[in-house]
């Protein structure tokens, strides 16, 4: 299959995220059902992290078997990856704290109210970082699906197109519950249709460059950093995720909905399984 068509295809399966982003367009729910949703989409999102770290580890102990000193550096390297993707995501909040209260302190606030400016923008300010998380999980995801994209790619280039097929499809449609996962946040927020686009490239983008590079190169080292980076991001906004859940409240009803997050997304991924991939 040439490069064209092998990113073509990549591009399907990562853009299919779009189809689980319309549900952060739903109205105003209230705490039973909010909490339900949030929850899902932590489920969703431990589900991945447990396939990241998957694996990675299966990379890592394939190479200490054959060569030791590789899989040790893989596993540094898994170590690294992680460390920088949750205290990477750490620090951005801490600076994005510090410049939102600079740009809200006394004086500031002063030099805007004549203006009215100070009123509108109290009221967007709580909406903040419904959106930055939202994001956060859309970066996460998205270092996922960039090994994802390598695998399609490398797939392709060794012209195991049975094995190419599968992963198209198979990531496809696990990209939708990823989808769904990144709208948590959101819900009740009424984001607008262009800051959904942007969370859906940011997600499921990586999986074209992926196959792009995929195709072109394999490496063992990239897949374990970015499933690394991947696994840290997503530690990170889990975090997130169950701090707002506590504040929802009905944790009964959140507990319900992990469990369906979590086999909404190991149902996806079985089809891969009994595919054969």
């Amino acid at each position: 299959m040439t490069l064209a068509g092998t990113a073509a295809l990549g591009a399907v399966a990562g853009l299919t995220i779009f189809l689980g982003l319309p549900v952060a367009r739903i109205g105003s729910p209230g705490p039973g059902r909010m909490s339900f949703l949030n929850s899902a989409s932590v489920g969703v999102l431990l589900f991945l992290l447990y396939d990241v770290i998957r694996n990675a580890s299966e990379t890592i102990t394939t190479a200490l078997d054959s060569d030791r000193l590789k899989g040790v550096g893989y596993g540094l390297l898994l170590a690294l990856g992680l460390g920088v993707g949750l205290l990477g995501l750490v620090g951005f909040e801490r600076a994005g704290r510090r410049r939102r209260a600079s740009a809200t302190g006394p004086g500031a606030m002063a030099a805007v109210a004549s203006t009215g400016i100070a009123a509108r923008a109290s009221r967007r300010e709580p909406l903040a970082p419904a959106y930055r998380v939202a994001l956060f999980i859309a970066v996460g995801i998205g270092l996922h699906n960039f090994s994802e994209g390598l695998a399609i790619g490398q797939s392709a280039s060794e012209g195991a197109y049975q094995l190419f097929g599968v992963l198209v499809i198979g990531f496809g449609l696990h990209n939708i519950t990823e989808g769904f996962g990144i709208t948590a946040p959101l819900i009740g927020k009424q984001p607008s249709w262009r800051f959904l686009g942007l969370c859906g490239l940011v997600g499921g983008g990586p999986t074209f460059v992926g196959t792009l590079l995929g195709y072109q190169s394999q490496s063992a080292a990239l897949s374990v950093l970015f499933l690394a980076l991947a696994a840290g991001a997503i530690i990170y906004v889990i975090g997130e995720l169950q701090h707002a859940g506590r504040k929802i409240g009905a944790h009964d009803v959140a507990m319900v909905g992990m469990l369906t997050g979590f086999l909404a997304a190991y149902a996806t991924d079985l089809v891969l399984h009994v595919a054969g991939a």
